[in-house]
């Protein structure tokens, strides 16, 4: 049936970093680690969890050390293992541990084609905006088939989650920059059998 839904995922940002504080580009899976911000984030995400009564089946984390840590604390609230599965972020290539600014001042030619022309690598040891939400949507899609009837969480990098949102409701790939997803915030979507829905996005515990 149209409405017969396949799953439901909560899709949880991890918390803060020093690098995600300075709004620099970060694909590194060993740090950097979550800041005293990080934790509170996460903390007040665990608050809303168990306040809100969000059921899950299962609960996954993309393999950043910085996941990984907040996928921890998820899991004690429900007395549950988490997996680790592979959602990584975008493959930042050079401009990886740089910020925006940085790379306005040195490269401005590179960031107007980042953000104007998601299909093509930038820098050039990139991966493309639009390769990298196909390659999210590719493994959400998988893990909806492997959970039909399943309500689950999966702790994962903002980025990620924008790609979810792009794919869910799709957005043009050159848009993808104008979704803001926060550290330490909640979005969830509901698949369906021909169509997705998106319930809410970025919300963030007071």
């Amino acid at each position: 049936m149209y409405f017969d839904r396949k799953c439901k995922i909560t899709f949880i940002s991890h918390g803060a970093t020093i690098f995600s504080e300075e709004g620099r580009f970060s694909d590194k899976e060993t740090h950097p680690q979550l800041d005293e911000n990080g934790v509170e984030e996460i903390s007040k995400i665990c608050d809303y969890l168990k306040l809100r009564h969000v059921k899950n089946d299962r609960i996954y984390t993309s393999s950043a050390s910085r996941c990984i840590q907040s996928a921890k604390y998820i899991s004690k609230i429900y007395k549950k293992d988490f997996e680790i599965i592979d959602l990584k972020p975008r493959n930042c290539g050079s401009f990886s541990g740089l910020t925006f600014s940085q790379i306005e001042t040195k490269f401005p030619d590179k960031l107007e084609q980042f953000i104007l022309n998601p299909e093509i690598p930038t820098p050039d040891d990139a991966e493309s905006v639009s390769d990298f939400i196909k390659r999210v949507s590719k493994k959400i899609n998988q893990i909806v088939e492997d959970n039909t009837d399943n309500r689950i969480i999966i702790v994962t990098h903002p980025d990620v989650i924008k790609a979810a949102v792009c794919d869910a409701i799709d957005i043009p790939h050159k848009s993808f920059h104008r979704i803001y997803i926060k550290t330490g915030s909640a979005t969830q979507i509901s698949y369906f059998k021909s169509w997705k829905s998106l319930i809410y996005s970025d919300y963030t515990p007071l």
